[in-house]
């Protein structure tokens, strides 16, 4: 019998070299990392990424950072100065993969800019990652994530009908961080029957924008955008969250008909409702709101939240609990596909959940630490065999750390 034997992880052998701040680009990069790729970071001297300074919550670290940057290597140095730019140039020189996300411009001209690095070297896979593209009137516009959430029109379709409100993660950073990432893989994927790797190009504004897809395409084509409606859905009823008698809530969602009569039937108790002309339908259902909202909401707030999920699931209805952030941390699936591991920090070890790209048969993903600043700066230096004196001076001169 041939020994199983397990497969490695698909980037093992690959190295990135990322000059990257914030989180669209980290973000990119760290899910190159958990899938086995050397990551260098390369961060200014003085402080870094500006996201290790945006907050203490992680035992001190900053929650973005830890979030976005564990199994990197960071190397501090100054990209201003001459000398810290040609090392760069040097670690670039040995990569598959480039990643950049600084202010429009600020690349090109340090040379830095992906078309520039692939010209230079055909082999390189090269990310450029902007608010607004490269091109076109809002190219130099500063674009944190509120401003492209904004601008995209996801503000507009989030919140309630009198407030609207912006997501309440980085979705702009996600989304311009998540097609980096796939871009990263497909050019790969090329350049393993090319031999040619590539400039790929990924703006927030974009990335968000296709994300926008179904309020986009309902408004163009439909005449107007969909209503915000908080937790409910637009053209669904019932479809939203209601209180239960202890204190929670519970979401649930009823597609069609049939799953009406179910709800009427086996967790509302009032079969009436089910051939009633303002509820039968979904169309009557959402013509009718507000009475579909309160006999629902009447018949949950005589149940507890763990009452309300049992006989929604014994009926079939899709539902779930409208859980807090603490709640999600101790969410019983979580813990029972062991989706938990510990990172190790200059704080010591943090939680942080598994990736979410799960490959049965291959080692598991590679969750290194979350680098301090500068922290493998001598290492990297004496890998292009840099002198122990020639690293102090740079160090004198304030060039790295």
């Amino acid at each position: 019998m041939t020994p199983h034997r397990t497969q490695p992880l698909p980037l093992d052998g690959i190295t990135v070299v990322a000059v990257e701040q914030a989180v669209a680009a980290p973000f990119a990069t760290r899910q190159l990392a958990d899938l086995g790729a050397r990551v260098i970071k390369v961060e200014r001297p003085d402080g870094g990424d500006f996201a290790r300074g945006y907050d203490t919550a992680a035992a001190g670290l900053a929650s973005h950072f830890v979030w976005c940057n564990r199994g990197k290597e960071s190397i501090a140095i100054d990209l201003k100065d001459p000398r810290g730019l040609h090392i760069v140039r040097r670690l670039i020189a040995d990569a598959d993969v480039f990643v950049q996300n600084l202010a429009q411009g600020a690349a090109a001209r340090m040379g830095l800019d992906a078309a520039a690095l692939c010209a230079a070297h055909p082999a390189l896979v090269a990310v450029d990652i902007s608010g607004y593209g490269a091109g076109g009137p809002y190219a130099h516009k500063r674009a944190y994530d509120m401003l492209v959430q904004c601008e995209a029109g996801l503000v507009s379709v989030t919140g309630t009908p009198e407030q609207p409100v912006k997501a309440g993660i980085p979705a702009a950073d996600i989304a311009a961080a998540m097609y980096a990432f796939s871009g990263v893989l497909a050019a790969l994927l090329r350049r393993g029957t090319t031999g040619l790797g590539g400039p790929v190009e990924v703006s927030m504004l974009d990335s968000l924008a296709e994300w926008m897809g179904h309020p986009l395409h309902h408004g163009m084509h439909g005449g107007t955008a969909p209503a915000r409606t908080g937790v409910a859905h637009a053209v669904i009823a019932p479809y939203d969250a209601y209180p239960t008698a202890d204190g929670g809530k519970v979401l649930l969602s009823v597609q069609n008909d049939r799953e009406w009569r179910r709800l009427a039937e086996q967790v509302l108790n009032r079969p009436e409702l089910a051939v009633d002309p303002e509820l039968a339908t979904n169309r009557a259902r959402t013509a009718h709101r507000e009475r579909t909202d309160r006999v629902v909401a009447e018949a949950l707030a005589t149940l507890s939240t763990q009452e309300a999920v049992e006989r929604l699931d014994a009926a079939g209805i899709a539902c779930a609990r409208l859980n807090t952030v603490a709640e999600l941390a101790a969410h019983p699936q979580l813990a029972a596909r062991d989706r938990w591991r510990d990172v190790e920090t200059a704080a010591g070890p943090l939680r942080a959940l598994l990736p979410p790209i799960t490959m049965p048969g291959g080692e598991d993903p590679r969750m290194g630490g979350v680098p301090e600043l500068g922290q493998h700066t001598d290492a990297l230096l004496r890998a292009l065999g840099m002198t122990e004196g020639a690293t102090a001076a740079l160090r004198r001169d304030c060039v790295i750390a």
